[in-house]
């Protein structure tokens, strides 16, 4: 990547699409606050959250490929490249904005392009040079992600080619000088099956015996851990009607003493709540007398690669 010395805010940003303009602080941009204003009573963090597990889910396909890690050797490079491609409909579709051109949405009449990474910068294409971006770093060792609103200035782009769409770098001193936070770095829950041992994720997701037999292992593995449905499908990967078999387990549970809640019946949301648990729709979780309170659910398997909850 090409050496980039900086202009800086008070000084002439040269654009051939745009001409010349005054590179501006953001608290000087009146879209840059319009926008941030827009951003500034909604919990961002806790939608971005959601949208980067449902974009990370759908890469994965678990429901028909078994996987569960975006870590894992088994997912492509360019699988992994293909979350930002998918995150920026999930934002559009969490935080209710149109699709609208020329980027990716209008916020308070101002074009916005949504930008993810999960390595250490965002490619900005030219189209966006110079125009409002939220550029949303994930870490997927560290399990975690955070977002910025940044207006992409050429000045501010690494000089050189580029890719071959003219996409550049946005430059690191820019980003942290000039540009707005929308969050801090947020928690990226972990799917559970990454908590299983590798003999135990063996078991688990084989061929043999059936689903409700596997699905009843994972339950009493992860006794005391909130498992999403995702993670239900995932374990039925290819077979059929994966979360009627684990409605079908919970007699067998029951057998051994475990007690199998759904947040989809009102009683196991009555029963978590009284243990202080927000049970939601979907999610599954299997108690004992023994079982650890969901209070250490996003504790860190030692060694462990990081991937999403749900």
């Amino acid at each position: 990547m090409a050496r980039l010395v900086l202009q800086k805010p008070g000084e002439i940003c040269t654009n051939t699409d745009s001409g010349e303009h005054v590179l501006l602080k953001p608290e000087d941009d009146p879209e840059v606050q319009a926008v941030a204003s827009w951003f500034g009573n909604k919990p961002v963090g806790e939608y971005y959250t959601e949208a980067i597990r449902n974009s990370i889910d759908y890469v994965l396909d678990g429901g028909r490929t078994g996987r569960f890690d975006l870590l894992s050797p088994d997912v492509h490079p360019g699988e992994r490249a293909s979350v930002g491609a998918k995150l920026e409909y999930e934002v559009l579709r969490i935080f209710n904005l149109p699709k609208v051109k020329p980027l990716d949405t209008l916020i308070t009449d101002a074009p916005v392009d949504i930008k993810a990474t999960v390595g250490d910068n965002w490619s900005i294409p030219s189209e966006a040079h110079c125009q409002l971006c939220i550029c949303t770093q994930i870490q997927l060792k560290k399990n975690r992600h955070r977002s910025w609103l940044v207006r992409a200035h050429r000045s501010w782009l690494y000089r050189g080619k580029g890719n071959k769409d003219g996409k550049r770098g946005l430059a690191v001193y820019a980003r942290d000088h000039w540009s707005v936070p929308l969050y801090d770095w947020t928690h990226l829950p972990i799917n559970p099956l990454r908590f299983l041992t590798p003999e135990q994720a063996s078991l688990v997701l084989a061929e043999k015996p059936g689903q409700t037999k596997r699905l009843l292992m994972m339950f009493r593995f992860l006794e005391g851990r909130i498992i999403p449905r995702n993670v239900i499908l995932t374990v039925g990967a290819g077979k059929g009607d994966p979360m009627r078999r684990a409605r079908q387990a919970r007699d067998a549970a029951a057998r051994e003493g475990l007690t199998l809640l759904c947040g989809d019946w009102v009683e196991s949301r009555e029963e978590a709540a009284a243990l202080g648990i927000a049970l939601r729709s979907g999610e599954w979780l299997a108690l004992s007398d023994k079982s650890p309170r969901p209070s250490a659910l996003n504790e860190q398997p030692p060694g462990a690669h990081y991937a999403v909850r749900e």
